[in-house]
């Protein structure tokens, strides 16, 4: 079973920001000829590595709210200008929304285990459809 991690998304407001955002950074790598793929660059390089590039996916929180998933396709040792090592995540290119999970704060990344990650929404039902206004409003009142 795939190992999954989790983290903040930080600056982020919605799930749709997050889309937006990566959307953008997509169409200008594909312009520059780059990797489409989208990155993230974290401090520390996971330990359990080979079980997170068996099917893992790095697992957004918005707003205090896990919200959305992506693929995991590599990790990649980066030099940062400072001369740290770094690791860096390519991600998938499709943001998957998930069922929403409150979390408390925390700082980097965390493992996440396949049985306490929350579920897709799926077109038929799940919530998908629904704007994050929406989702979020359900959330509030606690009918999600």
């Amino acid at each position: 079973m795939a190992l999954h991690l989790i983290k903040l998304c930080v600056g982020i407001d919605t799930l749709d920001q997050l889309q937006q955002l990566y959307a953008t950074r997509i169409a200008a790598r594909r312009a520059r000829g780059e990797r489409p793929n989208p990155c993230h660059v974290t401090r520390m390089t996971p330990r359990r590595a080979d079980e997170v590039l068996a099917g893992g996916s790095l697992y957004w929180v918005i707003k205090r709210v896990v919200q959305a998933r992506q693929n995991i396709i590599a990790m990649e040792e980066v030099v940062g200008e400072d001369g740290i090592k770094r690791c860096r995540l390519v991600l998938g290119l499709d943001i998957i929304p998930t069922a929403p999970q409150p979390r408390r704060p925390f700082q980097g990344w965390r493992y996440f285990k396949a049985e306490d990650a929350p579920p897709d929404l799926s077109a038929q039902g799940g919530g998908a459809e629904l704007s994050a206004e929406l989702r979020a409003h359900l959330r509030e009142i606690g009918a999600w």
